[in-house]
């Protein structure tokens, strides 16, 4: 191995913003993928699925890339692995539950190729051209979470995935302290560590209290029990099974993605389920009511649309009646916030009581500030990269690094895309590569761009008007038409003299040209329309004019 190693850093996704975790970290020639999340679309993408990162750069230097390395199973850091691994064949590495999470998703897209998935645990070490890899565990709300060491002669890059300290761990989600310090000992050249928590002052509450609160929900409700959660939130899921059996009640599990998820992780031995405690969801009518509890998620693992339908009446398998209590355990995805508060709103009009995250029933999975220090502590590193998060919370973090101890000099932000490259005892920005949003709607992957979400945006602020019309080339005469159609602009039976106008308007423009040709007269009705509607209306619809030759 060389005694010295050009180390480079960039992230394709996950810095600035909530989700689309993917990070590459390049010793010499080699490039290792740190995990391929996806993110909910934003307010504003009207009518996108989901949002993943731009691989452009791996695709221009797939040769290189050595392979995707997975820290846990949530949809953010393995979401994007259906639509990057039909672009890219390598392999991909990780836990045996997220292994198996990432099949799932596979499956679940009808993902037709074959993919070399290697299964790793904390154990595990790999042997590549100018690095080894090793793993260690994490705690985090899913089982076999783990963070990742890429170690090189000039020290080891750490990646520490979604991490916090709980010290009142199980088994399945104990962190692996002894082995983050030993790595520190040996020397961390960069750490790139998680800053979802890095605003939160103390430590993240234990995963033990949630489940006590829990306990005491189940223990107080009079009738049947709903609980809205991620379907990935496994330890969110054994805590529900916890108190169901404490409080002798049955669980009906309902949802696609989280009856998967389900399935996986109690045939893999990572939930503790009594035989007699589950019951399907056809059955819950043979129990009494304060016997039932219902685990719901919705489409994507994501509950809150699945109860909006219940209160609304329209779920399919199972609505909210009165007396129900609903325990909403998943905090909302970013911009989700009056989501949340509507769909709440919703169920107390349905005659259900609602419990959330003002009772201690869920508590975030990521690490708050001592945790943050702590993980400073174990790793001693030489450079800190806040990655995973919103600006603001990526700032928090290099401002509590650098109380820690950290210089400036030692700490870097940078944006989606820009290379950060250490160099012995400095680091810098030194380059840029591709980086953005590719957005998902439906099957089309990336055929949905800024100029299309700007069309979808002023469709939804001002409607579309469409001008039909029909001209003689030779004659230089309007042979029917125009027609106006409004949609989304104004109400046509009350607005005729609006409609009036603006035909007569058109009808000027038309007849007043020496020449027919198409582009410039529907640019000249556009501008027309534009103007005039804009005078009548204080609006901007879309101007779509449609021009036949007859």
């Amino acid at each position: 191995m060389k005694t010295e190693n050009k180390i480079k850093i960039i992230s394709l996704g996950g810095q600035g913003e909530s989700g689309k975790n993917m990070y590459l970290a390049e010793v010499d020639e080699d490039i290792y993928i740190l995990d391929a999340g996806l993110m909910y679309p934003e307010v504003g993408m009207y009518g996108i699925d989901v949002v993943i990162p731009d691989i452009s750069y791996l695709l221009d230097n797939k040769h290189r890339i050595q392979g995707i390395f997975l820290t846990h199973g949530h949809e953010d850091h393995i979401g994007a692995l259906p639509y990057i691994l039909n672009q890219l064949k390598v392999p991909v590495y990780g836990t045996k539950l997220t292994v198996e999470l990432a099949k799932a998703n596979l499956r679940e897209h009808e993902f037709k190729e074959e993919v070399h998935f290697e299964i790793i645990d904390s154990s595990s070490t790999l042997q590549f051209p100018a690095a080894e890899v090793s793993f260690f565990k994490t705690n985090h709300s899913i089982p076999d979470s783990v963070g990742i060491c890429i170690d090189t002669p000039q020290g080891a890059i750490v990646y520490t995935g979604d991490f916090k300290f709980d010290q009142a761990a199980s088994g399945l989600y104990q962190p692996e302290i002894g082995k983050m310090a030993s790595i520190g000992e040996k020397g961390v050249a960069a750490l790139l560590s998680v800053s979802s928590g890095a605003e939160k002052p103390g430590y993240t509450p234990s995963e033990a209290i949630a489940a006590k609160g829990m306990t005491d929900v189940f223990y107080n409700a009079k009738k049947r029990i709903i609980v809205a959660c991620f379907a990935s939130h496994i330890n969110r899921i054994q805590h529900v099974f916890n108190a169901a059996s404490e409080n002798g009640k049955k669980v009906a599990v309902v949802g696609k993605s989280l009856q998967r998820v389900y399935e996986i992780a109690l045939s893999n031995g990572y939930l503790d389920v009594p035989e007699d405690i589950i019951i399907p969801i056809s059955e819950i009518g043979n129990y009494p009511d304060n016997q039932v509890v219902v685990l719901v998620t919705g489409s994507q693992g994501e509950p809150i649309e699945a109860l909006q339908k219940m209160a609304k009446k329209s779920h399919k398998q199972i609505n909210i009646q009165e007396g129900d209590t609903v325990l909403i355990a998943a905090p909302p995805i970013k911009g989700g916030e009056i989501n949340l508060y509507k769909t709440m709103d919703m169920v107390y009009r349905a005659g259900a009581e609602v419990v959330s995250g003002r009772k201690v029933v869920n508590v975030p999975g990521h690490g708050s500030q001592e945790e943050l220090k702590m993980m400073l502590n174990l790793m001693k590193p030489r450079f800190l990269l806040p990655v995973h998060g919103e600006y603001r919370m990526l700032k928090a973090h290099a401002k509590l690094a650098g109380e820690w101890g950290l210089s400036k000099e030692r700490i870097l932000i940078p944006d989606k895309g820009e290379v950060a490259e250490i160099q012995g005892e400095s680091i810098s920005t030194t380059g840029k590569v591709p980086a953005g949003n590719v957005l998902i709607d439906g099957s089309g992957v990336g055929d949905v761009g800024n100029i299309v979400l700007r069309d979808r945006r002023l469709l939804s602020q001002d409607g579309i008007l469409i001008v039909v019309i029909s001209l003689n080339k030779a004659r230089k005469a309007i042979t029917a038409g125009p027609e106006i159609i409004s949609r989304g602009f104004v109400y046509v039976r009350e607005s005729e003299k609006l409609m009036e106008e603006a035909t007569h308007l058109v009808r000027g423009i038309v007849q007043k040209k020496d020449t027919f040709e198409w582009a410039s007269l529907k640019q000249e009705i556009r501008e027309g329309l534009n103007q005039y509607l804009y005078e009548k209306t204080k609006r901007r619809p879309m101007i779509l004019p449609i021009i036949m030759e007859g």
